[in-house]
């Protein structure tokens, strides 16, 4: 990884903010944005240029390589305001690795950690008025990089742009979900770049994705791409089943997201005294489970929706209905959701204040 002491950052800012516009009680799902954004280069072999300047359109020539061959990858994160109000970042650091790791894969350059965790927290001080106060709301932070060289050709690009905005969100689900497990289409297989968050990850999701709200789910299962009875991940989350006491989650094989709410969440569960296993696990596995009541909990994990409690699954033409019940999972989240508000311990040093 490239080493950087703590960058200068230049910062440019709008003559007059819209945040006084914004209604906090009724924020539209991924809508709005604060006023600034966080960009910098990377050419001739570093990064240049670190600056926050006003959120606006970026010019972008139309062989730019990231629209033709790909190359772009991001992370998903969220800033909250603690009982001191000070601004919070959750495993920031995390993020950084991750996105480093999506880099690796993805034949991009590496962004110093030091570079985005500063250039995130000079841009959440900036843009502190605009955390919603809310319980389960929070500003939603997305940095991505992408390859903005103009070229039309089949290799790694040179240059590329790296860059975070801010967007105020409210809770993003308020009720259980329900899946259908897909049996066509594929996520990811062994080899391929299902663990990266790459944006084509996502595209290639779409599909499935419209086609099982059509069916009147929220999301869809990912089962293995050969097999397809190997459960993987929901679209957004990663997940969890508590069978006979047990908390059990797919390992990460290369084809499932390394969740950072995931390894948070099977810290809390160790912590609260549970075994968590990682293993692979089939969706007939699953079925039978819940037949012989020996299902307890289900969930899901991810930055956006914190802990998210499984309704049902769809598969092959039939609901499997789980259990109404979620003691432990709602426990879990509710501690989650406290250490990120400053409402309980960190024994973890896990929260980031932004000073």
């Amino acid at each position: 990884m490239q080493q950087l002491m703590t960058p200068h950052i230049k910062v440019t800012k709008v003559a007059q903010s819209k945040v006084d516009a914004l209604d906090f009680d009724n924020i539209p799902l991924g809508k709005t944005f604060t006023d600034h954004m966080f960009v910098c280069e990377y050419e001739n072999g570093e990064w240049t240029s670190p600056r926050i300047e006003p959120l606006e359109l970026i010019p972008t020539h139309p062989a730019a390589m990231a629209l033709h061959y790909g190359q772009a990858i991001f992370e998903g994160m969220k800033a909250t305001v603690g009982t001191s109000g000070v601004p919070l970042l959750f495993r920031p650091e995390q993020n950084a690795r991750r996105l480093n790791e999506s880099a690796d894969r993805m034949g991009m350059p590496n962004v110093p950690e030091e570079l985005f965790i500063e250039g995130l927290k000079q841009l959440v001080n900036l843009e502190r008025n605009w955390i919603p106060p809310q319980e389960g709301s929070a500003l939603y932070l997305r940095p991505f990089m992408y390859a903005d060289e103009p070229f039309i050709g089949m290799r790694a690009a040179t240059s590329y742009k790296f860059i975070i905005i801010a967007s105020p969100s409210g809770p993003f689900f308020t009720k259980k979900i329900r899946l259908y497990a897909e049996t066509q289409y594929i996520r990811a297989a062994a080899g391929g770049t299902g663990e990266a968050k790459a944006a084509g990850n996502y595209a290639a999701a779409i599909l499935p994705t419209e086609e099982a709200k059509q069916k009147g789910y929220d999301q869809v299962l990912w089962l293995d791409a050969i097999e397809h009875k190997y459960i993987q991940e929901v679209g957004t989350m990663n997940i969890f089943f508590k069978v006979d006491g047990k908390f059990i989650t797919p390992e990460t094989d290369g084809a499932i997201l390394k969740g950072i709410t995931r390894d948070s969440v099977m810290t809390l569960l160790k912590d609260k005294g549970f075994e968590v296993i990682e293993k692979p696990i089939t969706i007939d596995e699953i079925i039978t489970y819940n037949e012989e009541g020996r299902l307890e909990e289900a969930f899901g994990t991810g930055t956006a929706v914190s802990i998210a409690m499984i309704e049902a699954i769809g598969y092959l033409g039939r609901t499997i209905e789980l259990p109404e019940a979620n003691p432990v999972s709602q426990d879990v989240k509710s501690t989650l959701d406290a250490i990120k508000m400053e409402k309980e311990e960190d024994t973890h040093d896990w929260i980031v204040p932004v000073a």
